[in-house]
């Protein structure tokens, strides 16, 4: 399902808004035609998005550690799913693997302690398809606030993702750190 709209929606969605607005003579003046100056170069303002905000009893370079480093996210999936593994570049541009091959994808940034930027997938996508996920590391007293966005999914997966962000990154990863002091 796309998430962009048809010129006729657009054109019925302009109407309307004029309409509610008091401008009554404007949707005569723009059309399908003049809104766009080529077929498929539409603007969507309905992506989904999330936004999360966590904060860690750990230092930023644990945090920063505990996302990066195979070993020790293999140990914190495990604790949301059993036998899960972790296969993490600690190169930008190099790849991961998480959660038995479920998600994928590679880095786009590595700031060591501060910030993590990936295109990342789940298996269920269709091909080619991937979204931004990002975690911006924070001190804050002793511990680290973790400010994550994720963008760029498929329409309707947001619920999804945001609990799974929840059950198999937070809460394993505040056990993990809690357990590695």
């Amino acid at each position: 399902m796309s998430s962009f709209l048809s010129r006729r929606e657009f054109s019925l969605r302009m109407a309307s808004a004029c309409s509610l607005l008091g401008f009554s003579g404007l949707p005569a003046l723009i059309s399908p035609a003049s809104a766009f100056a080529a077929e498929g170069n539409e603007i969507s303002r309905q992506e989904e998005a999330i936004h999360q905000e966590v904060v860690f009893k750990a230092a930023p370079h644990r945090v920063y550690n505990a996302l990066t480093d195979p070993s020790q996210f293999s140990k914190i999936s495990e604790l949301s799913m059993p036998g899960a593994t972790a296969s993490i570049s600690s190169e930008a541009g190099g790849t991961f693997s998480l959660f038995k091959g479920h998600i994928t994808g590679r880095h786009i940034e590595l700031v060591p302690n501060q910030r993590i930027v990936q295109a990342w997938r789940d298996d269920g996508w269709a091909p080619g398809v991937y979204s931004i996920a990002k975690f911006e590391l924070h001190q804050s007293g002793a511990g680290t606030k973790l400010v994550f966005d994720h963008t760029g999914f498929p329409q309707g997966s947001a619920p999804h993702l945001a609990t799974g962000w929840k059950s198999h990154y937070w809460d394993p990863m505040a056990k993990f750190l809690a357990q590695s002091k």
